[in-house]
């Protein structure tokens, strides 16, 4: 891993250039194995497996409020659902995955890997769509910790990536919450569901990654919760401090 820190380097012309990535291969795609923690499990999206799990949790959601910042969603009924699940596991980029609350044993949320570009070493998670009963979860968390894990620490990705609406304040907050860097504004990105979308960036680099995932995990820990399961400290008292 190279430092940001690092004094600019210089060609042979003297112009300033990034610093080597020495012995750099391209990173392995996602592989199709499951991921599991203390309290929830992530693994490949199967509609047969998944779907009335899924279909029950996410019809808990009264108004449709889960859908309103993704392309898909809210859906008339369960055939329209069934569809959306079938195209979902059929695709390769983005590939989707299962988010399953141990303690239930349910699915009860969706996220992706997408995006990918094997060849730079960066990835993107998206698609995030969590049930009423999973989110601001322990186990929301740990499923987004699992999968950075995997990008980072198994696959060797140097860039893991979050976007969305620039006006989804709740996707916002929780990138931020997971020590994703805000990056910018690309403006008049997409068009969705017949209107604008002005794309907000977030990243987390492997540079990065070490100090957050010692946060996640130290936050994860059962030493943080109580008898009841509610957390002792925020995730935020574990966060490396803004510079």
């Amino acid at each position: 891993m190279n430092d940001r820190s690092d004094p600019p380097r210089h060609n042979e012309l003297g112009q300033p250039v990034g610093v080597p990535v020495e012995n750099w291969t391209p990173r392995p795609r996602p592989p199709q194995s499951a991921m599991e923690g203390r309290f929830s499990r992530v693994e490949p999206l199967e509609a047969a497996r998944h779907g009335d799990d899924l279909f029950a949790a996410f019809a808990e959601d009264d108004d449709g409020r889960t859908w309103t910042y993704m392309a898909s969603g809210p859906f008339a009924d369960r055939e329209a659902f069934d569809r959306w699940l079938s195209i979902c596991q059929q695709s390769e980029d983005p590939f989707f995955q299962a988010i399953l609350d141990l303690a239930s044993g349910q699915a009860l949320g969706v996220a992706s890997y997408m995006r990918m570009v094997p060849d730079m070493g960066v990835i993107e998670v998206g698609n995030i769509s969590l049930a009423p009963r999973l989110q601001k979860t322990a186990a929301a968390t740990e499923a987004m910790y699992l999968m950075m894990r995997r990008a980072f620490d198994e696959l060797g990705y140097r860039r893991y990536e979050w976007k969305c609406d620039s006006l989804n304040a709740a996707s916002r907050k929780a990138a931020e919450r997971l020590g994703f860097t805000f990056e910018g504004i690309f403006r008049q990105a997409v068009v969705y569901k017949g209107r604008n979308r002005d794309t907000a960036w977030y990243a987390i680099t492997d540079q990065e990654w070490p100090t957050i995932r010692q946060a996640l995990e130290s936050w994860l820990d059962a030493g943080n919760f109580d008898g009841e399961g509610h957390q002792k400290q925020p995730l935020s008292a574990f966060m490396p401090k803004p510079s």
